[in-house]
C-alpha cells in the first residue's frame, strides 16, 4: 500500500518567478528583467556590524520574537513614517523575510474552508499559503479598473466565509498603489464582513507617486483587524538576509507568533543588531534611481506601443501585450530564445495578457535589456 503524503502540497508548482530566472540563467549572454532583487549592496555600515558581531562570538539562540531592541527601533520606524503604534513586546515579531510573516500570520488566521480574497494581478505565494493552510484562495480581477479595486467587484469576491483580504501597494507585478478610493473600499467592506485586512507593505518605502498612503496607515479605526508585514529585503538590498517583521494586534500577535516559534524558532542572532542600522539607512537615493529606472522603462515600452499603467512604486512594470498574437509564456519563452531578454508573464500573477518587467537590475542591464526587448516586440508585428 502507497504512503501518502500532504494533499495540500499536491496543486502547488514550484514558483513560476525561479522558473523563468533559472531559464535566463542558462541561457548563455542573456539579459534578466526578471528577478525582482535590488542591484545595490546591501549597505556596507549593516554588514560591517554583523561581522564584527558574528567574529565577537554572538551565534547563541536569540528570544523567539527577536531581540527587544530590534523591535522597539521597529516600532519607532513604524511610528516615524507612518504614525502607527504598537507595542514591541508583544505587537512585533521578526521574522525570517516577510515571506515567513506571511505564513505566520495566515496561518494563524485561517480555518479549513475559510476563504481568502487575493486582487490579482498578485504574487503567487499568497494562494501557495493559503492552500497549505487549507483556506480557499478567491481572485479578484483588478485589471479591468486600472489595477484598483471597485466595490461591486470586492462585494462579489466576498461571502460569509470571507476570512481575509490580502493587499500589497505598491503592487508586484505591476508597481501600481492602492488610491485612497480602493482603500477605504476595501475598509468598508472589512467592517461590513468582519475579515482580516493583510498588508504585504514589502515596497511602503520605496513609493515614488505622491499622496501615498497604506491601509493601516489611513484606516487606524481597524487596527484590531489590520496585520502588517513588512521586510528588509527591498529598500535595504538585503534579500539574503532574511530578515522581516509583522505588527498586528496583541490577540491576533500572540498566535501568530506561535507559528513562528514552531516554525521557525528564531532568526540568527548576529543578524540583527545589523537590522537596527538599516532601519536608519536613508533609501531616498534608491528611490531616485528606481525612478529614473521606470521612466526610461515607460519611455521604452510607449515607443514599443505596449501599453503600461504608470507604476507608482517598487521596480516593476506591467505590460501589456495583447494584440501580439502569443500568450504571456509563449512570449517570455521567445524573448529568451530569440533575443536573450527575460520577463516573467503575467500568467504567473494570475493575469494572461501582461508580462512583468523589473528594473531592479542597474541602468546599463535595464537599457541593454529594453533593447533586446524592443527587437523581439518590432520582429513580432
Amino acid at each position: 500500500m502507497p504512503l501518502s503524503l500532504n494533499a495540500a502540497l499536491s496543486d502547488l508548482a514550484p514558483s513560476g518567478i525561479r522558473r523563468f530566472t533559472a531559464l535566463a540563467q542558462e541561457t548563455s549572454g542573456c539579459v534578466s528583467l526578471a528577478l525582482g532583487e535590488p542591484s545595490e549592496a546591501t549597505p556596507l555600515e549593516v554588514v560591517s556590524r554583523a561581522q564584527s558581531d558574528l567574529a565577537a562570538g554572538m551565534t547563541h539562540y536569540a528570544p523567539n520574537d527577536g531581540m527587544l531592541d530590534v523591535r522597539r527601533d521597529i516600532c519607532a520606524y513604524m511610528k516615524r513614517s507612518r504614525g502607527l503604534t504598537y507595542d514591541p513586546k508583544q505587537e512585533v515579531v521578526l521574522t525570517c523575510g516577510a515571506t515567513e510573516a506571511l505564513f505566520s500570520t495566515l496561518m494563524a488566521l485561517i480555518e479549513p474552508g475559510d476563504e481568502v480574497v487575493i486582487p490579482q494581478p498578485a504574487f503567487g505565494l499568497y494562494d501557495s499559503i493559503v492552500r497549505l493552510c487549507r483556506g480557499i484562495p478567491v481572485p479578484l480581477d483588478t485589471s479591468r479598473a486600472q489595477f484598483q479595486i471597485r466595490l461591486e467587484e470586492l462585494r462579489a469576491a466576498t461571502s460569509p466565509r470571507t476570512k481575509a483580504i490580502v493587499l500589497t501597494s505598491p503592487n508586484n507585478p505591476t508597481g501600481c498603489a492602492l488610491g485612497k478610493q480602493s482603500l477605504d473600499t476595501v475598509a468598508d467592506v472589512a467592517r461590513d464582513l468582519g475579515f482580516f485586512v493583510v498588508c504585504d507593505d514589502v515596497y511602503t518605502q520605496l513609493v515614488y507617486a505622491d499622496g501615498f498612503s497604506s491601509f493601516a496607515e489611513r484606516h487606524k479605526e481597524l487596527r484590531d483587524r489590520t496585520i502588517v508585514v513588512e521586510s528588509f529585503s527591498k529598500p535595504y538590498a538585503m534579500c539574503g538576509w532574511r530578515l522581516g517583521w509583522f505588527a498586528a494586534d496583541k490577540p491576533v500577535a500572540q498566535q501568530a507568533a506561535k507559528v513562528h516559534q514552531y516554525a521557525l524558532s528564531c532568526l540568527p542572532t548576529f543578524t540583527q543588531p545589523a537590522a537596527r542600522i538599516a532601519l536608519g539607512y536613508n533609501v531616498a537615493p534608491m528611490r531616485a534611481s528606481y525612478r529614473a529606472r521606470r521612466n526610461l522603462t515607460l519611455s521604452a515600452l510607449d515607443a514599443m506601443d505596449l501599453p503600461t499603467v504608470k507604476p507608482d512604486g517598487a521596480f516593476y512594470a506591467f505590460p501589456s501585450i495583447e494584440g501580439l498574437g502569443l500568450s504571456s509564456e509563449e512570449f517570455c519563452l521567445r524573448a529568451i530564445q530569440e533575443q536573450g531578454v527575460a520577463l516573467v508573464p503575467g500568467s504567473i500573477f494570475g493575469c494572461e495578457g501582461y508580462v512583468r518587467l523589473s528594473y531592479a537590475c542597474d541602468m546599463k542591464t535595464l537599457e541593454a535589456g529594453l533593447t533586446r526587448l524592443a527587437r523581439f516586440v518590432e520582429a513580432l508585428r
